[in-house]
């Protein structure tokens, strides 16, 4: 046998893309070891198990079942505590500042690629390996690069934009170059438990799915009723909590009007939600914070770029403007209905992400 490549670790979930993943590192003659994170979870009576929805018991056994399959070590590793306050509070705050935050940016960031990462190269590996949609190249100049995976109908190269240069240079994405029916038809040929498994889209520590639920129960004092306006300032109705509304919402604002309204804006401070016609709702700037420029450098110009504002959004032209090194003000070349604080604002040229912050502020 020859000599093993390097010591690769591999974020394993017990799912088909993670399980294919530490296939072919394997079958490429690295020496792999498989981690799983055990994630906070609430318990009682809106679940009947205490595991967060990526990391079951189940879940688990089918990791394990891989693990023994492929001939690597395989260990779980107890990250409850932080996963708890950096994704889960951070969560919770975000609606009790009136936005709708993205928990997948924030996991990425301080869970799989601070966290899992560290443990990783404490272990003896050289790399992170995760099942993500998404490429990492290195140029000439010896900057990394994040690319969009392969399979445009999953490419995750959003909730990955968090990755500094450190992060992307020991982090691997071995399934970002196939399309998910290859990476299906890669683990029958592994022979593979985990071949047909279903994927599951909800919030992994939301039990039953339900944020509205999940929120009144944990932060029962940000669900608090308040007025729903025109913008005109005419109050019209009240609403029944700022987190029980997203913007661009139509139904269940329980308001009789001639025409069909939207929810338009949410105002912490005032406990007020601005309803409109959809003519009102379009927005075609908006301002990004905590912006991570991918290269390590802020541009110090205007630059033309594609922006993706959520992980199902089709990506629209716009215009951006740095302001400082973190934050820039962005104008798009067409309004958009569902342009949300909170949500992620990602800068795209091409193939490559050059950057993306929370959007702040629409206008």
């Amino acid at each position: 046998m020859s000599e093993k490549k390097g010591r690769i670790a591999v974020a394993m979930s017990g799912g088909v893309d993670s399980s294919v993943c530490a296939a072919l590192l394997v079958e490429a003659g690295y020496d792999v070891f498989g981690i799983m994170l055990r994630l906070w979870s609430e318990s009682g009576e809106f679940t009947t198990s205490r595991d967060n929805r990526c990391c079951t018991r189940d879940q688990m056994l089918d990791a394990t079942f891989v693990a023994r399959k492929l001939g690597i070590p395989f260990e779980v590793i107890d990250a409850r505590e932080v996963f708890r306050n950096q994704v889960v509070d951070g969560f919770l705050a975000g609606y009790a500042a009136g936005i709708t935050p993205n928990p997948c940016l924030s996991c990425n960031r301080h869970i799989r690629f601070t966290y899992l990462l560290n443990e990783a190269l404490s272990r003896g590996a050289t790399h992170l390996a995760t099942g993500h949609y998404a490429r990492v190249t290195q140029a000439a100049d010896g900057v990394y690069h994040l690319l969009k995976g392969m399979d445009a109908a999953k490419d995750q190269s959003y909730v990955l934009s968090v990755l500094d240069q450190y992060q992307l240079s020991h982090a691997m994405f071995p399934v970002g170059a196939y399309s998910k029916p290859e990476v299906r038809a890669l683990a029958a040929r592994f022979e593979m438990r985990v071949a047909n498994k279903s994927e599951s889209q909800d919030l992994c520590f939301v039990a039953d799915g339900d944020y509205r639920r999940f929120i009144q129960n944990y932060a029962p004092e940000t669900v608090d009723p308040g007025l729903m306006r025109l913008a005109s300032g005419e109050i019209i109705g009240k609403h029944t909590g700022l987190p029980n509304y997203t913007i661009g919402q139509r139904k269940g604002l329980g308001i009789s009007w001639p025409e069909p309204l939207y929810v338009v804006s949410k105002n912490a401070s005032t406990n007020e939600i601005t309803v409109g016609t959809r003519t009102e709702l379009g927005r075609d700037q908006l301002r990004a914070i905590q912006i991570n420029w991918l290269d390590g450098t802020p541009p110090s110009d205007a630059f033309r770029a594609e922006v993706k504002t959520r992980y199902k959004a089709q990506l629209v032209q716009a215009q951006i403007t740095p302001e400082g090194d973190a934050s820039a003000h962005v104008h798009l070349a067409e309004p958009m209905d569902d342009l949300t604080p909170g949500q992620g604002a990602i800068f795209y040229d091409g193939e490559r992400v050059l950057g993306g912050g929370i959007i702040a502020s629409v206008n």
